[in-house]
C-alpha cells in the first residue's frame, strides 16, 4: 500500500509547477558543484536570503548533496535531475520536451518526488528488516513499530471508528501515519526537503481519506441514503440552500487536511532557515550566539512536529471516517425509534458508529 501511495504522490507532482530555477550549469555534465556565490546564495541559485529561502523550500529538479565533484570534494554538488531523465526544459517559456514529457504532462521526477520515493523504501527496508527479527518478546525496532501501529489500530481507528468498522481502515491509516511520518522526519535530514511541504503532495493525500470517506459512507448508507443526507434533512423548499451547504461542508474537510499538514511542515523550516539566515543578514559572526541555539531548539522542536503531524493527519482521517459511518447509525435509529436527538452522530449501533462522531473534525 506504500508504493501505491507513492505512486499516486509522485503523479500528483506531474502537474505541480515546480520552482523556477536557471540552469545549475552550462555544461552536460550531471554532477558539478554549484557556482561559487558565498553563503548567500544556496547552492548557486543567486539572490539573497529571501532566493535562497525559497529555494529550500520549494520543489525544484536540482538534487543538492556533498560529494566529489569537478576534481575535487565540494558540499554543494549538484544533480539535474532534467539532465539525468534527458528532458529538455526552455527556461524562458517552461515548455519541456523529453522521454517523460507526454504533452502537457511533465512526469520528470522532481526533487520532492525523489525525497517521497528515498523515505519510502526507507520505510519498506524498516518494516521489512523489523518482521525477519520479530520474537516471542518483541524487542528493538520490530518492538517500536508495533508500538506504534498499535497506537493507530486501538487509539486511532477503533475510537474513532468504532469496534465494528475500525479495523477495515487500519491499512490505509497506518499506511498514512507511517509515511507522513517518515516524509517528515527525512525532510530534517541535511541536503534533503520535506515532501509534504508541497502542496500537491498534501492535496493529494487529503484526496485519499476524501475517497475513502465517500467510499464508506455510500456503502454504508446506499447511494440513495448518501444523496437524501445532502439534503440535511430539513423541508424540500430549503434544499436549494441546504445542499450547496453540504456539498461545501464534503469539501472543506480535505481542504483543512491539506493546509494544516502543508503550513505546519513549511513554517517550521521558513522559521529555522530565517534564524540561521540572521547571521549573514545582520553581518556579524556574534548573531550566531543567539541565532544558532534558537535555530537548533525549533529543530528539536520540529522532530515533535514530526510525530504530531502525521498523528493529527492519521487522527482527523479517522473521524471524518467516522462520521460517514456514524451518519448512517443516526439514520437507522431514527427510522427505529422516530426520536432521535438532533445533531446526534454518535450512537452505539452494534458497535458501529464511532464513539466520537459528531465532534466537530476541524478542530482537532
Amino acid at each position: 500500500m506504500t508504493a501505491i501511495l507513492t505512486l499516486a504522490l509522485t503523479l500528483s507532482l506531474a502537474q505541480a509547477p515546480a520552482a523556477h530555477e536557471a540552469p545549475a550549469h552550462e555544461t552536460p555534465e550531471v554532477a558539478a558543484p554549484a557556482a561559487e556565490g558565498g553563503h548567500g546564495e544556496a547552492g548557486g541559485h543567486g539572490g539573497g536570503l529571501s532566493e535562497s529561502l525559497m529555494h529550500h523550500v520549494t520543489d525544484g529538479h536540482t538534487l543538492e548533496y556533498p560529494g566529489y565533484c569537478e576534481g575535487g570534494f565540494a558540499w554543494n554538488c549538484e544533480v539535474d535531475l532534467d539532465h539525468v531523465f534527458g528532458t529538455h526544459r526552455d527556461h524562458a517559456t517552461g515548455k519541456a520536451s523529453g522521454p517523460l514529457v507526454f504533452g502537457s504532462l511533465d512526469m520528470t521526477p522532481t526533487k520532492h518526488a525523489v525525497m517521497m520515493w528515498i523515505a519510502s523504501l526507507v520505510l519498506i527496508v524498516a518494516f521489512v528488516s523489523a518482521v525477519r527479527r520479530k520474537g516471542l518478546v518483541p524487542r528493538g525496532l520490530y518492538n517500536f513499530l508495533e508500538m506504534l501501529v498499535q497506537f493507530v489500530r486501538n487509539e486511532i481507528a477503533r475510537k474513532n471508528i468504532g469496534e465494528h468498522d475500525g479495523d477495515r481502515f487500519v491499512p490505509y491509516l497506518v499506511t498514512a501515519f507511517f509515511f507522513i511520518l517518515f516524509v517528515n522526519l527525512f525532510g530534517l535530514l541535511p541536503w534533503s526537503a520535506t515532501a509534504t511541504g508541497n502542496l500537491s503532495v498534501t492535496v493529494a493525500l487529503a484526496l485519499f481519506t476524501f475517497v475513502i470517506t465517500q467510499y464508506a459512507a455510500i456503502k454504508a448508507m446506499g447511494l440513495g441514503g448518501w444523496l437524501k443526507h445532502l439534503t440535511g434533512g430539513v423541508a424540500p423548499w430549503l434544499w436549494p440552500i441546504m445542499i450547496p451547504v453540504e456539498i461545501l461542508g464534503l469539501f472543506t474537510k480535505p481542504f483543512a487536511l491539506t493546509v494544516r499538514l502543508f503550513a505546519n511542515m513549511v513554517a517550521g523550516h521558513i522559521v529555522i532557515f530565517s534564524l540561521i539566515g540572521l547571521i549573514f543578514a545582520l553581518g556579524h559572526w556574534g548573531v550566531a550566539f543567539g541565532s544558532v541555539p534558537m535555530a537548533l531548539g525549533i529543530y528539536l522542536l520540529e522532530l515533535f512536529v514530526a510525530f504530531v503531524q502525521a498523528y493529527i493527519f492519521t487522527m482527523l482521517s479517522s473521524l471524518f471516517i467516522g462520521q460517514g459511518l456514524a451518519h448512517h447509525g443516526h439514520d437507522e435509529e431514527h427510522g427505529e425509534h422516530g426520536h432521535a436527538e438532533p445533531g446526534m452522530g454518535s450512537v452505539d449501533h452494534g458497535n458501529h458508529a464511532s464513539h466520537v462522531a459528531g465532534a466537530s473534525p476541524g478542530h482537532g
